[in-house]
Parts: C-alpha cells; sequence; structure tokens
C-alpha cells in the first residue's frame, strides 16, 4: 500500500443521501460511525463522508471512478437523482 491513496473523505450536507446515490449507483457498502460520519468501501478503497463542515459548490478531490459502460453508469446516475453535467468525452488513453 506504500504511496496509493489509503482514504478519500468528502464532505456532504446528507450523509443518509449520500449513501442511497453512491449505493444504488456503484453498489458501495457503508458502516456509520456516529451521525456526521460513514465510511464507505467499494471493494478496493475505502473512504467516507463527513457531514461536520459547510459543503462548498465548487473545489475538493477530482476523483474518478471506473466504469467500462458510461451509458450504463450514465443511466444508473441519473436514476439514482444524479445530475450529469458534462457528456462523456475523449481524452489520450479512452474517455470519461
Amino acid at each position: 500500500a506504500e504511496r496509493r491513496i489509503d482514504n478519500i473523505e468528502f464532505n456532504v450536507a446528507d450523509i443518509a443521501r449520500s449513501k442511497r446515490f453512491y449505493g444504488e449507483v456503484f453498489g458501495w457498502q457503508f458502516t456509520d460511525y456516529g451521525v456526521a460520519y460513514t465510511e464507505f468501501d467499494d471493494g478496493r478503497l475505502k473512504g467516507g463522508f463527513v457531514a461536520d463542515a459547510q459543503v462548498r459548490a465548487h473545489g475538493g478531490p477530482l476523483v474518478i471512478l471506473y466504469c467500462a459502460d458510461l451509458a450504463d453508469a450514465e443511466r444508473r446516475v441519473v436514476a439514482a437523482g444524479g445530475e450529469v453535467v458534462q457528456a462523456v468525452f475523449a481524452f489520450p488513453g479512452g474517455r470519461r
């Protein structure tokens, strides 16, 4: 695990809503640690949702979630109440 991402945390306004969205779209599992923190586990990486500070509209980490079928992932995001704000685009090495 040396020199690899060990953990990532997201400040969220609503932990229950975030859990529902990421659970539905990506199948993440969660462990609650009080009312202001939940750990997520995507099967490879663990991190957390924190609800103890104001959420900013811009900024924060860039997190890339791998999906072999982008069209299916987009459908799941929309079905779970998310909004796609940028269309899929090509970049050196693939598509995002």
